[in-house]
């Protein structure tokens, strides 16, 4: 091929081990040519919901045609089925756990193309594969040669129910709405399932996570100071709580999965 497809790479590998640079050495291997790149190794370990959002919130960026490999897989040497697909632009391969829910449901909302494959060609994999690092023997290979031209079809056999996860959005209530904590960020910005498309232009809200309330909204971080507690919309569009030059999940000892309410006013 002469073009240089783009292969990233998300895990919960971190970086003291040499795990990821072996999944890229193994995909170069095959396909020198591939642009590789890290969308991130800190996935806490074993959080499929984690990964499932970094991945829902990475992906439209990306080229079309980019191969996502994601190896967040608890199940790893187990009967859970390992996959290659294509999700609208892009292809994902990794465990069918429930990491590419998200995509999935962007590519049935946009009416693009889904076509799902198990990864029963063991051509396709390095030989004598271990139980336990499937991210170098069956999912970098087969990253590998999807990146050298292989078509999706030669990978494996076609299956149509793709493991999903259970991914609700805010339910509205008699006073606003009621929606979860998803993701804590590096900056320990608490980000929600409420986007803010579902304040219905409203910038006149209070928002409650367990004991403390926060009043309005906020456009930007740096229009309030140093430690001040404020509500904004982030830039993936969600609505997030967020300390100034501080931690906000600390301040508010909430985690993913804890309730948050919006309040008309």
């Amino acid at each position: 091929m002469t073009d240089a497809p783009v292969v990233a790479l998300l895990t919960d590998f971190g970086w003291k081990d040499a795990n990821v640079g072996v999944m890229k050495g193994v995909i170069l291997g095959i396909a020198p040519q591939a642009r590789l790149v890290d969308l991130s190794h800190e996935v806490g370990p074993q959080d499929i919901r984690e990964a499932a959002w970094l991945l829902g919130r990475a992906a439209p960026y990306f080229p079309r045609g980019t191969i996502f490999v994601v190896v967040v897989d608890p199940g790893v040497g187990t009967a859970r089925r390992g996959m290659a697909a294509r999700l609208g632009a892009h292809l994902v391969v990794g465990p069918d756990n429930g990491v590419a829910t998200r995509l999935i449901e962007r590519a049935e909302a946009g009416g693009g193309p889904l076509d799902f494959r198990a990864l029963d060609q063991e051509r396709f994999w390095l030989p004598e594969p271990s139980r336990v690092f499937h991210g170098r023997d069956i999912f970098a290979p087969v990253a590998g040669h999807l990146a050298n031209g292989v078509r999706l079809a030669e990978i494996g056999s076609p299956f149509t129910d793709p493991v999903r996860l259970d991914l609700p959005g805010p339910v509205e209530t008699a006073h606003g709405l009621q929606g979860v904590v998803e993701y804590v960020d590096h900056f320990g910005n608490v980000r929600t399932n409420i986007a803010g498309r579902d304040l219905g232009g409203r910038e006149t809200i209070r928002v409650r996570v367990g004991d403390q309330t926060v009043p309005g909204l906020t456009a930007a971080f740096g229009e309030r100071p140093a430690g001040d507690l404020i509500a904004l919309i982030g830039s993936a569009g969600d609505l997030i709580l967020a300390v100034v030059n501080g931690h906000a999940a600390d301040r508010l000892g909430c985690r993913v999965g804890d309730g948050v309410e919006v309040f008309w006013d």
